[in-house]
Parts: structure tokens; sequence; C-alpha cells
């Protein structure tokens, strides 16, 4: 099992003189992960230095990187800043998805015309990639895990030699090892780190710009979403709009939990109260 473990963000120089990039999220400046619709968070730059590392890596050393982790902590988010920045081909797998699919999704992505056959396709792609030395982003790659179509991303690879970023759920590393092949060139398997405090306060900060959210309610929804972006992000939004139909600006949790008498989003549906005579 692959396990969860503490990431770092910092830039490096590599014995030979290349460039090379560990994944750190202590005393990190993130302000350089942001854009005008992407909060600064630890997993924007985890995934953005991943995809770095798999560019730079000297030429001998395998250029696939594999981003996992849990549903809602925001590695969708993660991976189109990180396009962005580093100019990548980016594509989002489907659940409905065929071989052929993935491969013409591919191609529109190019700006290519899709051949016929899925040979002829393969050829296309491959010749882009090897052309460019653009980068390629493949996201929810469990879809192409389940449909076995994870040989034909390897023969892109294979065939270009461009830097890749799969990512996926949290089992995809394990998922993975039924293709010995596939999994050998994988560079590195880098976890997306569960949100904390210091996210919901970047948070707050970016979507909850007017209410003002006290430390103590920062924490404790940092605690109940376990974790995930998503319910954070709701949650705040509830606080925002709560906070205004009561003529309020500032928020604690004291106010929040006893004089409002609210409660968190956690994602599980409210239990209906019987009637009774």
């Amino acid at each position: 099992m692959y396990e969860q473990r503490p990431q770092k963000i910092k830039n490096i120089n590599g014995g030979n003189g290349s460039g090379g990039a560990i994944i750190t999220t202590d005393n990190t400046d993130l302000s350089e992960y942001q854009s005008p619709t992407i909060a600064p968070l630890k997993n924007v730059a985890i995934a953005t230095n991943a995809l770095e590392k798999a560019i730079k890596r000297p030429r001998h050393l395998p250029g696939m990187i594999c981003f996992y982790g849990p549903s809602g902590f925001g590695k969708s988010y993660s991976a189109a800043f990180a396009a962005n920045k580093h100019n990548a081909y980016y594509i989002e797998c489907k659940s409905t998805w065929s071989k052929k699919a993935v491969l013409d999704a591919l191609a529109k992505e190019m700006g290519l015309v899709p051949a016929r056959t899925m040979y002829e396709m393969t050829e296309q792609i491959t010749e882009r990639l090897a052309i460019t030395d653009r980068p390629l982003i493949i996201d929810e790659m469990d879809h192409i895990v389940k449909r076995e179509a994870v040989e034909i991303i390897r023969d892109l690879y294979e065939g270009s030699g461009c830097a890749m970023l799969l990512i996926g759920e949290e089992n995809l590393p394990n998922a993975l090892q039924k293709w010995e092949r596939f999994h050998g060139r994988i560079l590195d398997f880098i976890p997306a780190q569960a949100a904390d405090a210091s996210d919901v306060k970047i948070l707050a900060g970016f979507y909850c710009r007017r209410v003002k959210i006290a430390e103590d309610l920062q924490i404790e929804l940092a605690k109940v979403a376990k974790g995930s972006i998503r319910r954070i992000c709701v949650n705040l939004a509830r606080i925002e709009d709560e906070a205004l139909e009561s003529g309020m600006t500032e928020m604690d949790l004291h106010t929040w939990s006893y004089v409002l008498k609210n409660h968190f989003w956690t994602g599980e549906a409210t239990i209906r109260k019987e009637y009774v005579r």
C-alpha cells in the first residue's frame, strides 16, 4: 500500500546540474501558485512542482508522475493550474470513454483532426507530443485503468518521451501495479495533502470576502471537512450567506454553533424526523 507522507515544495539542482523539484508544504510562499479563479493551496503547488519534476528530470529517468488522493482534495483544480503554468496538454477522462475515445479526446486537445483508426491516432498524438515537447496531464486516470487502456498511455509515453502527470483517486498507485511495464515507468507517486486550517484561511480570504471568519471557526471547519477542499468551500459559502442574512460581517465558532445554532455540512443527508401524534 502507498502511504500518505508529508510533502515539501522547493527547487533544487541535481548532481548533474539539471534542475529538479522536490515537493514540500513547510514554510512555503504559495503566492506564486495563484490565478484569478484558483486559490494558492498546498495541493496546487504540489501538483505544479510534481509536473516540473517530470519535465526537468534527467532523460535516463522515467517521466510519468502519479498524483493521487481522495475525492474533494482539489486535484483537478491543481491540475488546471499546473497545465497553464507548464503549457501542458490536458484531458479529463470520462467513465464512458472507450480506448478510442481517449485517443480521440487527446487528438482534439492537440488541435488534430482525429484519424480513423486507433493505430493512426496513436501515431498522430505521439508525433505531436514529440515535436512540441509539451507535457501531458491526464485527469481521472482511474477510468483508463478500469477500461484497461493503460497500455495506450504507455505507448504514447514510449513514443514521445514527454513528461506526464497522471491524476486519480487514492487507490490509483495500487491499481497500476497490475501493469508492471507501466508501473515501472513511474518516476514518483505523490499524494495530495488533506486540507488543514491554513488552507481554510486561504480559501476564506479568496472566496468569502464579505465576511471575516474567526480563527476558531477556521480550525473547527478544517476538522469537520476531513481534508476535503470541496466541503470547506461549501461550508464557507453557507457561513457567508448566514452571516449576511443575520446582518453580520464577522463570524466566530460560538456565534455559528450556539447563537445561530448552525451545523457544518459534512456530506451526510439530514435524517427526516417523523411526526409523532
